[in-house]
């Protein structure tokens, strides 16, 4: 099954955040200034329409995410590092990635273990990478068996130093993104 990713499905306020920022970043980035507003405006009501929240560490999970899409690495952290799960500990190790402060990243990714999201995220990132240029640094997405966050770190960390291209990092990280949110706002209101 092909992940796809429909920022509708996710209400009106989420699917305005995320279609007004860009490709995730593979370091801190720029903050969206103008996304201040409706990410301060966030709580459970807003962001999930009148649905019921059953996981309300999944939905603080959404909403760490969404400050970390528009580059508040400080917000998203002080939400994440809260989040006592392993889903916590992924938007934790994903905004260490950013900062970037690799090895902190990787002690978060460590905490992560085998995360729900990893089988799809290997597959469809193999799939980027089989349909993109890739060097001898990002050959092994297109033949792990299995995510590995540590290897997708390291070669994050090659990109933010220049040493190989960006273009394939920041697609793979913006799907998993993607992927993590889905999972996030599904589990806050119970859905599969």
């Amino acid at each position: 099954m092909t992940f796809s990713f429909d920022s509708a499905a996710y209400g009106a306020s989420a699917e305005a955040l995320i279609g007004s920022a860009d490709l995730c970043e593979l370091g801190p980035g720029i903050q969206n200034r103008s996304a201040t507003p409706a990410l301060r405006a966030l709580d459970d009501s807003l962001l999930f329409g009148g649905k019921s929240v059953s996981d309300r560490d999944m939905a603080a999970s959404c909403i760490s995410g969404l400050w970390l899409l528009h580059n508040f690495l400080d917000a998203s952290h002080t939400i994440s590092q809260d989040i006592h799960t392993t889903t916590g500990s992924y938007w934790h190790g994903i905004m260490h990635r950013r900062e970037p402060d690799f090895s902190n990243a990787k002690y978060w990714f460590r905490r992560v273990g085998d995360h729900e999201i990893f089988p799809s995220l290997n597959a469809a990132a193999a799939e980027i990478a089989r349909n993109s240029t890739t060097d001898d640094r990002s050959q092994f997405l297109t033949k792990q068996r299995a995510w590995d966050p540590f290897a997708f770190i390291d070669l994050c960390e090659l990109a933010t130093l220049g040493k190989t291209d960006e273009t394939l990092p920041r697609s793979i990280a913006q799907l998993e993104w993607q992927m993590l949110f889905d999972f996030c706002y599904r589990q806050a209101i119970g859905a599969s």
